[in-house]
């Protein structure tokens, strides 16, 4: 197999109109912001979970709702609160008197696409309860271990100018999401568009889906697949630990960020020619 073939990889013109197809359909609704929208799908292929930090209005929410409406798969919101427990999120074993027995019933966090909106605004303890969602796609309650469904991906957003209410992200979280993407106000071209395709209405209640769960399993296989060159795998390694020893820094990216970005470039590979820079929690 000579070189070319190795970099493309297995149905890679697939995952790029798969890719294309998504890009487009959410730009029916998000305007002007498309390298926003391509890393939404690279997170997709992934399984990496994305938090979404801006300032109020410019379309956090929408571009998650966006995303879920493209994707045929299972959506819940949490809306998040200095009062919401954990028990709200994962969900709560209760005593049946009609069956005598303990039943499970699930909370909002089983599901494919979750969106924890103003993340930051929840108690410490109840965004402890994502971590092993995050990392190990299931939850424990009671001593019972329930496998969340796949593919799952999180979706956070927070306003990092109000911080009255608030409870920063401890590090562990952090390190579980692999990109933080910030949307920026429009330009006035932008902003003009975006006053024309809401006229009439809200663009999102007739989006189509155009990605299903098994489509997307596939991809996220076939992504696996891209080849690597051993220079690349060298930068990520060199960029990983350059961040360790860098005098300005308190804290260097962990060996985990080290694979989400080397699975995102994989990623990345299928869905447009050329580099793309991340931002790594």
């Amino acid at each position: 197999m000579d070189r070319a073939s190795r970099e493309e990889g297995p149905n890679v013109t697939g995952t790029r109109r798969a890719a294309e197809a998504f890009i487009s359909n959410v730009e029916k609704v998000i305007v002007g912001k498309r390298k926003a929208v391509e890393r939404i799908f690279v997170a997709l292929l992934t399984e990496g979970h994305v938090l979404i930090e801006d300032v109020p209005g410019v379309g956090k929410t929408l571009l998650s709702r966006a995303t879920a409406r493209s994707f045929r798969g299972v959506f819940k919101r949490i809306q998040c609160t200095p009062d919401l427990l954990p028990s709200d999120v994962v969900g709560i074993s209760y005593f049946n008197p009609k069956t005598s027995e303990f039943e499970f019933r699930e909370g909002p966090i089983a599901a494919n696409i979750v969106l924890v909106d103003e993340i930051n605004r929840a108690m410490p303890r109840t965004q402890s309860c994502l971590l092993e969602s995050m990392q190990e796609r299931q939850v424990t309650v009671d001593r019972e271990t329930i496998m969340l469904p796949r593919p799952f991906l999180l979706m956070a957003t927070q306003n990092p100018i109000e911080l009255e209410g608030t409870f920063p992200l401890p590090e562990a979280q952090l390190d579980r999401f692999l990109l933080k993407v910030k949307l920026g106000y429009p330009t006035p071209e932008e902003e003009a568009a975006v006053l024309s395709r809401f006229q009439q209405g809200n663009p999102l209640e007739d989006l189509p889906s155009v990605l299903d769960s098994a489509t997307l399993m596939e991809l996220q296989k076939t992504c696996r697949q891209v080849f690597l060159e051993e220079s690349v795998r060298g930068y990520i390694v060199a960029l990983t630990r350059a961040t360790r020893v860098h005098p300005d820094l308190k804290l260097g990216t962990s060996p985990r960020a080290a694979l989400g970005l080397q699975v995102a470039s994989q990623a990345r590979r299928p869905c447009r020619a050329g580099a793309m820079s991340f931002r790594m929690m």
